[in-house]
């Protein structure tokens, strides 16, 4: 790495050369060839899946007949392919034009990860870091006035997760799209109303993705719409989508309504300005088709592997986007769409919200609303599928219906998550174990303890524990396979004739790695 040399006048030339060591860093990965990513070990699970496309389609559409929804248009998403989709009703009421999945509607909220994905790809290209002040790339903020005199001041990744301190603006922002950038700074010239001090809370706020929409087109030179557009929506080939309902095709736009007074009554369309910044936070409008593609992308960020990265932006940076920033809840009776009672807990990423509930499954979505449109797209990246709703009713309700689809879909095709397989340091360690139990005869000099291992388990200890496992077990059966947590950690369990014992090990950091901990116990039929 080349060195650079700065004083505390030069500060900008530090910057730059910090920036630029990161990104020769990032781009300088060795990597294990020998490992192994998880796998589906069921091979007919999308046959399974498939058998319940009838079902989930009439969950969605009683959902749409029920909240009075003009149309639906939704897809399944399983191994990066749209596997389903279906649409009922009509995009136009008026012309009587059927909603199909290349309608284009307006995706609301759900832009915002496109502009988080933008600030990554910007980040991976060394010419922004998440931690600077949002005031370096827009200048107007260096005078904002903070709650308090000990407030941090607000950085990109605030402004990324819904912490920067601004109140939540929730429907003040949809109002706010024809606004331009100058109407911004005008806005931030008369000071911003606080609801935290930036960092200590999540809030969500619209104003904070306009932000990133300037700070995008001052870093990268274009509008974020043209830079969002040419390095992410053409790459995964969303050749229609756009953010700008003007530049739709009249017969593939999607009108929006409000049902008001038992009768749909026609919205109107929310201009994005193009020299404004607003529309970073939900002006997107896309087809159910293209939509799919972005999804595929966001799954085929799992598991990490050693495949090509060739993605708009590296699939570990995906997975960055995946991860629960900033934690906003935990609701011990959450209730499932089925009535079971699950307790879950909550938190925002970048631009997409994320769930995990009671049973461990993680869940990556974000909804979108505006006047006329609601829709929410939902994924299982453990499970390898996902699932996307669009409506053109005012503030659609898709987050029940989709969680509903998903829990369906495990349901009735017994889906389960990837197995990882064995490592061989792990195999190699089971094997070894296995040959010094349940004596342990010689196990000092065996060579594969780390030097913590004998100190914490003496080993006058570890003998009378396995001796007496060992004898109330029996004659041993079968040792059965091991089942790893993750590279350097796991279990097995060996079959006896009276009882069945599992022992558990963990290896450490060394290399090769060795045994550090080690529990054996019997195991209750």
């Amino acid at each position: 790495m080349k060195k650079c040399f700065f004083g505390i006048a030069v500060l900008t030339v530090f910057i730059s050369c910090k920036q630029k060591a990161d990104k020769e860093t990032q781009s300088a990965v060795l990597y294990d060839s020998a490992y192994l990513p998880q796998f589906f070990a069921d091979t007919s699970r999308v046959e399974k899946i498939k058998a319940a496309f009838s079902v989930i389609d009439s969950l969605y559409k009683k959902h749409a007949t029920d909240n009075h929804f003009p149309a639906i248009s939704f897809g399944i998403v399983v191994d990066g392919q749209l596997l389903y989709k279906n649409s009922y009703g009509y995009t136009d009421v008026e012309k009587k034009i059927p909603a199909s999945s290349s309608s284009l509607f307006r995706i609301a909220s759900m832009s915002k990860s496109f502009t988080c994905m933008a600030m990554l790809k910007l980040r991976d290209e060394g010419k922004l870091n998440l931690d600077d002040p949002a005031y370096r790339y827009i200048p107007e903020l260096k005078d904002l006035k903070y709650p308090t005199a000990d407030a941090p001041v607000i950085t990109i990744r605030h402004l990324m997760t819904h912490g920067a301190g601004f109140p939540e603006d929730n429907p003040w922002g949809d109002r706010q799209l024809a606004d331009n950038d100058k109407d911004l700074m005008e806005f931030i010239g008369k000071q911003i109303s606080f609801s935290n001090p930036p960092g200590i809370a999540y809030e969500y706020s619209n104003l904070g993705f306009a932000l990133q929409g300037k700070i995008i087109s001052k870093v990268s030179g274009m509008r974020y719409q043209d830079y969002i557009k040419k390095n992410i929506l053409e790459p995964l080939g969303m050749k229609t989508t756009t953010y700008e309902f003007g530049d739709v095709a009249p017969d593939k736009l999607a009108h929006g309504y409000r049902w008001l007074n038992s009768t749909w009554n026609e919205e109107t369309l929310l201009h994005d300005t193009k020299d404004g910044s607003w529309g970073a936070m939900g002006a997107m409008i896309s087809s159910i088709d293209e939509f799919a593609a972005y999804m595929a992308f966001h799954l085929s960020a799992w598991p990490p592997n050693n495949a090509k990265d060739d993605g708009p932006i590296k699939r570990s940076s995906v997975r960055e986007m995946h991860h629960p920033w900033r934690v906003n809840a935990f609701n011990a009776n959450f209730l499932f769409p089925d009535g079971r009672a699950c307790a879950t807990t909550t938190a925002y990423c970048y631009g997409l919200g994320w769930l995990k509930d009671c049973d461990g499954k993680i869940y990556i979505s974000h909804s979108g609303g505006l006047p006329g449109f609601g829709s929410q797209w939902r994924i299982m990246p453990d499970y390898g599928i996902g699932v996307v709703a669009f409506a053109n009713r005012t503030y659609a309700p898709m987050g029940t219906i989709n969680l509903r689809v998903l829990d369906t879909l495990i349901k009735i095709a017994g889906l389960q998550p990837r197995e990882l397989a064995p490592s061989k340091i792990l195999e190699q360690r089971k094997n070894e174990l296995l040959k010094i139990l349940p004596d342990w005869n010689k196990a000092e000099q065996s060579g594969i303890f780390a030097e913590n291992f004998f100190p914490d388990y003496p080993i006058d200890s570890l003998k009378k524990e396995a001796r007496g496992l060992y004898a109330r077990a029996g004659k041993i059966i079968q040792v059965k396979a091991m089942k790893p947590q993750n590279q350097l950690r796991g279990s097995f369990i060996i079959e006896g004739e009276k009882a069945s014992l599992e022992v558990f090990f963990t290896l450490s950091p060394e290399n090769p790695a060795l045994i550090q901990e080690y529990h054996i116990k019997e195991l209750v039929k």
